[in-house]
This record gives structure tokens, C-alpha cells and sequence, in this order.
């Protein structure tokens, strides 16, 4: 554990999958062709959390959904890279535009078309309930499966790292 929090601790930006990490990867299609899908809200409050002690937060997703675009803004996410099929393209780019090492990014990714991504960045992480070629390739991984809470292990895991957890919860009591 103690390797994962010394690389955890070099993070100054998280990227989260959305269908399987962010959610538990159910797609409800509508009849009136409105794409549906449940956020945890534990999730979005360690996101949160995780923004307001210095560390950016991105995402990146194969799929293209007005509510992932209404999610991301509501927590105030600014990296937002929906539609990305060649999802180490997006990487890239968005490594380029910020300024980062691949040594100071983390990943969270739960199926094979994350692994591009996982196997470059400095903290690769897959979901409880990830492919296990996902979980081959990642430093670490999370005790809950996809919308289950396991976006709020990655950041208090990334803000024990930094110190800055003990003192966020404190605010809270």
C-alpha cells in the first residue's frame, strides 16, 4: 500500500471512465430516445471534495449523453471529453492543454478500452467490478464496483496520499 500512496501523492489530476466507474454501466434507452443513467452521489461529493484540495478532475468516455454533459457541469468539472472512441487521442490532448506528466495523472477504468490510458499513467486504478485484464494492468483497485462509490475510494485514497483528507472531513464535524 504503501507504493500506491507514493504514487498517489504525485497525482495533480484525476480521469474517470463514466459508463462502469461513474456508473454501474446500465444504459436505460427511453423510448423517447433519451439515454439514462444513475450517478452516485457519494461520488460526486468526493469529487467535489477532491477539486477543492487542488486536484483537477477530467473525463473521458467512449459515449456522447446530455446527461453526462449536465452531470460533469454540475460538479463543476471542466474537462469533459465525451465521444471519444480513440480515448488515448483524448488523453493526449487533454495532457497537452494542462500541462501534465503522464507521472501525475491517475486513471479510473473499469473495461479493455481503458487500458491505452491506464498503462501510461503514473496511478492506474480499475473498479471492484472491472474486466480482468483491467485488473492486471492497474496499481490499484477499489473494494466497490462502478457507481457503487467507487469514484469517492479514488479520491480519499488520492487525498490521504496528498494529507489533505483528515482535514476536509474535519470541516464536516
Amino acid at each position: 500500500m504503501q507504493n500506491i500512496l507514493e504514487k498517489a501523492a504525485q497525482i495533480r489530476m484525476v480521469i474517470f471512465d463514466v459508463d462502469g466507474v461513474l456508473t454501474d454501466g446500465s444504459l436505460f434507452l427511453g423510448d423517447d430516445g433519451l439515454e439514462y443513467k444513475a450517478f452516485n452521489s457519494k461520488d460526486g461529493h468526493g469529487m467535489k471534495m477532491l477539486q477543492h484540495s487542488g486536484v483537477e478532475i477530467a473525463i473521458i468516455t467512449g459515449r456522447a449523453s446530455v446527461v453526462v454533459e449536465k452531470r460533469m457541469e454540475s460538479l463543476g468539472i471542466q474537462h469533459v471529453y465525451q465521444g471519444r472512441l480513440e480515448k488515448l487521442l483524448a488523453y493526449e490532448e487533454l495532457k497537452q492543454k494542462v500541462g501534465l506528466k503522464d507521472e501525475e495523472v491517475a486513471y479510473a477504468g473499469d473495461d479493455v478500452v481503458d487500458l491505452p490510458i491506464m498503462t501510461k499513467v503514473g496511478l492506474a486504478i480499475a473498479v471492484q467490478d472491472a474486466h480482468k485484464m483491467v485488473k492486471q494492468h492497474a496499481h490499484w483497485q477499489t473494494d466497490v464496483g462502478g457507481g457503487r462509490g467507487a469514484a469517492r475510494e479514488v479520491c480519499e485514497l488520492i487525498m490521504e496520499a496528498k494529507g489533505t483528507l483528515d482535514e476536509t472531513l474535519k470541516g464536516y464535524l
